[in-house]
């Protein structure tokens, strides 16, 4: 005997909302995009019309076409905005098509800000961003454990600007040890974001913008070693004024009669 057909529609809508989706389904923080397959059979498909589905009282963050970045998977484009009715919830979901790997992933709109959903940057950012990349401001962790944390947690917000601090971290590491495997990957991955979402903004190839990137972390590692020799001059010149005076030290010697 063939199961029952699920309910259509599901629970009906309150003024605060909807009932969220299990998490088991759409986990938030996740490494791995959640693709059609992931998810079970939905009972209802269909489009959603932004102006009448509300998230937290305002209107839908993002439309059909716009690049978004998921943390840690690159860039996207929002394919189609659709609702579907999973275990009798039914729910909102923006369906975007991966640049890099041309794999769907569903987002629930109720989850962007839990999942770090956001807008590429804009033409005017791209700018800053080759600043950032060669100003020679670099964070330094001594501890491999306290290191390797703090990145993580830098590379899961979704932020280019904590994904090109990754970036400087760990290229200046590089150069004086050999990273681990775990990461050597976190560096790959850290410049394969960073390239990616600035040749999608200005439309120019991987190749290109990876050279310039390149070039960019050059100028950071040439001026972080500036940076520290001043520091060092600095120091030596203050160690020099508080060393006492031999002079000031000794006694006077007495006039001879």
């Amino acid at each position: 005997q063939p199961p029952p057909a699920p309910q259509p529609g599901g629970p009906a809508r309150t003024a605060g909302g909807r009932p969220p989706v299990p998490a088991r389904f759409f986990p938030v923080g996740i490494g791995a995009a959640i693709g059609y397959n992931a998810c079970p059979p939905p009972a209802e498909v269909g489009p959603l019309p932004p102006s009448t589905f509300p998230v937290g009282g305002a209107m839908l963050r993002f439309d059909v076409g716009d690049k978004v970045i998921y943390p840690n998977q690159g860039l996207g484009v929002v394919e189609r905005i659709e609702t579907r009715t999973i275990m009798g919830t039914t729910c909102g979901f923006y369906s975007l098509r991966m640049a890099s790997s041309d794999t769907t992933v569903l987002v629930p709109v109720d989850n962007v800000d839990d999942v770090g959903l956001r807008r590429a940057i804009g033409d005017h950012e791209v700018k800053k961003m080759f600043t950032l990349l060669g100003n020679g401001k670099i964070d330094n962790h001594q501890n491999w454990k306290g290191r390797f944390k703090d990145n993580s947690n830098k590379m899961r917000t979704g932020s280019l600007y904590d994904v090109v601090d990754v970036l400087k971290s760990l290229n200046h590491l590089s150069q004086s040890k050999n990273l681990s495997f775990r990461e050597k990957r976190m560096l790959d991955r850290a410049k394969f974001l960073v390239v990616s979402e600035i040749s999608e903004v200005v439309n120019e190839p991987s190749a290109a913008i990876e050279e310039r990137v390149e070039k960019a972390l050059e100028r950071c590692l040439a001026n972080r070693a500036r940076q520290l020799a001043r520091a060092a001059k600095a120091k030596a010149a203050e160690d020099v004024g508080d060393a006492p005076d031999a002079a000031d030290g000794a006694e006077a010697t007495p006039a001879s009669p």
